[in-house]
C-alpha cells in the first residue's frame, strides 16, 4: 500500500471511530440517570412535569412522587398510557432501584421519545432526601419516637428498606443472625417505606433501599447501602474495632 493510501486509509479509520463516538454519545444523552437534586431541578423546570412511577400498582397506592403516573412494561394497557405522553418534553422515571425504570426508559427512547430521565436510587432517594410526596399511611413510627430509641439504648442497628425491595430481602436473615448472637446488646429497629414513609423522609439521609445505619451512644459508626460486610462491621463496631 503506498504512503498516500495508506494516510487515507487511517484518516478514514479516524473519521468511523469518531463518527461512532458521536453518535453514541448523543444516544446517551437522551436518557441521564440524574441524582436527587438536578432530577428534582428539572421537574420544577416543567409546567407539566410527565412523570412515571414505574413500580407496581400496589406500591404506587401506598406512596408516590406528587403528579406522578403508575404503569411499567408489564402493565396490560402499557401502549394506551405512552400514547398519553408527549414525546417531545422530557419524561422523568423512578422506581425502587434502576431495574424497572431503566427497562422503562430504554423501551421509550425506542418509540421515539426525545429525552428521558431516571432517577438514581428511586423512591427511597426521593421520599429518603425530604422531597414531597403522597402516601395514604400514617407512620407507625415518629422522629421523635426515633430519636427517642437512639438516646435511649447504647447501640443501635437501624435497617430501611422496602418490602418489595429485593435486595431489603437478603438483609433479613443477616439481622436474624446478628440479633441471635448480640441479644439485649444490640437493639435493632427495621423501617419499612409501607409502614413508616414520614420518618424516612424526616431523617434526609436516605439515598438508597436498604440502607443500613449503626449508632453508637447516639452517633453514627457507620452508614452503608446494602448488606455487603454488614455482620462483619457491626461485629467489629460493637468490640470497638471502627
Amino acid at each position: 500500500m503506498s504512503q498516500f493510501n495508506l494516510k487515507s486509509f487511517k484518516n478514514s479509520i479516524t473519521a468511523i471511530i469518531l463518527l461512532f463516538t458521536i453518535v453514541g454519545f448523543a444516544q446517551n444523552q437522551n436518557t441521564i440517570t440524574l441524582q436527587l437534586a438536578p432530577f428534582s431541578a428539572k421537574i420544577k423546570e416543567q409546567k407539566n412535569p410527565q412523570i412515571v412511577d414505574a413500580r407496581g400498582p400496589e406500591e404506587f397506592a401506598l406512596n408516590h412522587i406528587n403528579g406522578a403516573v403508575n404503569f411499567n412494561l408489564e402493565t396490560k394497557n402499557y401502549t394506551e398510557y405512552v400514547a398519553r405522553l408527549d414525546k417531545s418534553k422530557p419524561v422523568f422515571i423512578y422506581s425502587i432501584g434502576a431495574g424497572r425504570s431503566n427497562l422503562l426508559a430504554k423501551e421509550l427512547l425506542k418509540n421515539g421519545f426525545s429525552e428521558v430521565h431516571d432517577l438514581q436510587g428511586g423512591i427511597a432517594a426521593w421520599i429518603g432526601g425530604g422531597k414531597p410526596f403522597y402516601t395514604n399511611l400514617k407512620s407507625k413510627l415518629t422522629l421523635a419516637e426515633y430519636n427517642k430509641i437512639i438516646a435511649d439504648n447504647k447501640s443501635v442497628l437501624v435497617d430501611i428498606g422496602s418490602r418489595y425491595c429485593g435486595a431489603c430481602k437478603k438483609v433479613k436473615p443477616i439481622l436474624e443472625t446478628i440479633r441471635a448472637e448480640q441479644g439485649t446488646n444490640l437493639k435493632i429497629i427495621e423501617i419499612d417505606l409501607e409502614e413508616s414513609p414520614q420518618v424516612i423522609a424526616d431523617l434526609k439521609t436516605v439515598k438508597v433501599f436498604p440502607t443500613l445505619i449503626l449508632y453508637q451512644n447516639g452517633k453514627i459508626v457507620f452508614k452503608k447501602d446494602g448488606s455487603n460486610d454488614l455482620k462483619k462491621e457491626v461485629d467489629a463496631a460493637l468490640a470497638n474495632k471502627i
